[in-house]
């Protein structure tokens, strides 16, 4: 656990509190460079773990759950902010707890479903998105509601694309299950 890369996952989660005090203080600026830092964090950790030959079963288990948590925390704000429908929010979440259950069902046979390249451009666009829509409301931010729309539909977007992809890839899985 004493990786650099585990390192950077566990700031990154030590962000997410500091992130969310910042935003509901109304701190804009300041909550999206925090959130920014976070995400961009997701990516170095990978890089790291990667290229140093840091891949831990911690890291594993904890990067994705962080991104999770950063995303998830930033959406309920942004619901409360009344800058996202919690519709959106549930369809993130049914996709979460679908893939999780896929993987959960592929361990139980002894496979392992890898991240996908539809999951990362998921986080990634996600990421982009909830960091336009922390600061849609600021004046000098042009056609506020058309970003908003736009952001929510990036993420519907990624999100079921990415959701399909992996059962699409991984539907051997259910033919299995007794």
């Amino acid at each position: 656990m004493n990786t650099t890369a585990n390192k950077i996952t566990i700031f990154r989660i030590a962000l997410i509190p500091v992130f969310m005090v910042l935003l509901y203080q109304d701190l804009t600026y300041w909550a999206l460079a925090v959130f920014i830092i976070a995400s961009c964090s997701d990516f170095i950790d990978g890089y790291v773990a990667r290229t140093y030959n840091q891949v831990t079963d911690f890291g594993k288990f904890m990067d994705p759950l962080a991104d999770k948590m950063l995303v998830l925390a930033a959406m309920c704000i942004l619901i409360e902010k009344e800058l996202m429908p919690s519709w959106v929010v549930a369809i993130v979440l049914l996709r979460e707890f679908a893939v999780s259950g896929l993987r959960m069902l592929a361990v139980e046979q002894g496979k392992v479903i890898p991240a996908a390249f539809s999951g990362k451009v998921k986080t990634f666009t996600t990421m982009v998105a909830l960091g336009v829509l922390i600061v849609v409301k600021e004046s000098w931010v042009p056609f506020p509601d058309f970003l908003t729309v736009l952001a929510w539909v990036s993420i519907l977007g990624t999100t079921l694309y990415s959701g399909a992809d992996y059962f699409i890839k991984n539907i051997n899985v259910f033919k299995h299950c007794s």
